[in-house]
């Protein structure tokens, strides 16, 4: 990270946000007279703290009231409140080996289980892992959940969703390693979707697509949404989900491949609000999708966008955007 990143970050450290006006960036766009309904267009996007590496994998903590977000490079989680500001929150997060390496080693996509426990895309360590310590006491103990496929390490896991039955699924880009694709220590000859059972067997879904990132569920459960955020095949994938668990019917939702020379970013993380409509991380800013399909409008960061996360009553919606946290009001 440049000099001039830390010292951003060490101001925002050292002066918390309380209840203020946030200077505001991008524009939103509306495509869909519907989204009005949906989106607090005045407020803008506003800006809540800025100076990192690359912020990723935006998390709610309801039962405490903040956000929490990944900071890859610096192998950190922040948390952000409205009345405390931002503080770090855990580090190591992604690897916690004693050997020095570089490449993306910090956690990336962040969720909860079932217990309350927090669930890590840890791409240093190259494993899905759970944090032993209490959300309201975090400490770097982890237990494996997955890291491997038929004896072969895991690529290093980007993002996850559970399902509605309490399965993990998750996918496995290269973007961890630290020479990408051509790194030697790559054992997979493949990027894939998985699933993790309720009793820790993992399953292989897809190797069909190239970078596999986002994934999220249709509200009820019945579809799956996987971005692929490769420049050269920039799309999202939509699947039927089969009574097993598995999936089936895959087909393009949407295609941004020719987007991408034009803005910022690939397809990345996304999130499903209640009411299905699909917010999702792409070139440009968020692309506001309805479940079949059709473009709702877009949100322009003026960054290269890696994820999203509602709250906890979808009034908002939080967005990690390069080295930026951002947050767009929502009518619920």
């Amino acid at each position: 990270m440049h000099q001039f990143s830390y010292l951003i970050l060490s101001l925002f450290l050292a002066f918390p946000a309380f209840a203020q006006n946030y200077q505001t960036t991008g524009k939103i766009i509306i495509d869909d007279s519907s989204l009005n309904d949906l989106i607090d267009v005045s407020a803008g996007i506003e800006i809540l703290a800025d100076g990192f590496g690359w912020s990723e994998g935006p998390l709610w903590l309801a039962s405490e009231n903040k956000l929490i977000f990944s900071a890859i490079p610096e192998n950190s989680i922040y948390q952000w409140s409205e009345s405390g500001g931002l503080q770090l929150y855990l580090k190591p997060s992604g690897y916690t080996g004693e050997q020095d390496r570089g490449g993306e080693l910090g956690s990336n996509g962040l969720l909860l289980a079932s217990d309350g426990s927090l669930v890590l895309c840890q791409h240093g360590d190259r494993r899905i892992a759970k944090m032993l310590a209490p959300l309201s006491d975090p400490a770097p103990k982890f237990e494996t959940l997955a890291d491997s496929y038929q004896g072969k390490k895991l690529n290093s896991p980007n993002d996850a969703v559970f399902s509605k039955t309490g399965e993990l699924y998750f996918t496995d880009p290269p973007y961890g390693l630290e020479k990408n694709v051509d790194d030697p220590a790559k054992e997979l000859d493949f990027q894939g979707v998985y699933k993790i059972s309720k009793s820790g067997e993992i399953q292989l879904l897809t190797k069909a697509l190239t970078r596999p990132n986002g994934i999220a569920f249709s509200p009820d459960g019945t579809k799956l949404y996987v971005a692929n955020s490769d420049p050269e095949r920039a799309i999202w994938m939509v699947y039927d989900v089969k009574q097993d668990g598995g999936i089936k019917n895959g087909k393009v939702f949407y295609d941004a491949t020719n987007l991408v020379f034009a803005d910022n970013g690939l397809p990345d993380g996304m999130k499903v609000h209640r009411n299905g409509t699909i917010f999702a991380t792409g070139p440009g800013g968020i692309f506001i999708f309805s479940p079949d399909g059709k473009i709702l409008g877009k949100i322009e960061t003026g960054k290269e966008t890696a994820n999203c996360a509602f709250d906890e009553d979808y009034s908002a919606l939080y967005v990690t955007a390069d080295n930026t946290l951002m947050r767009v009001h929502l009518k619920k």
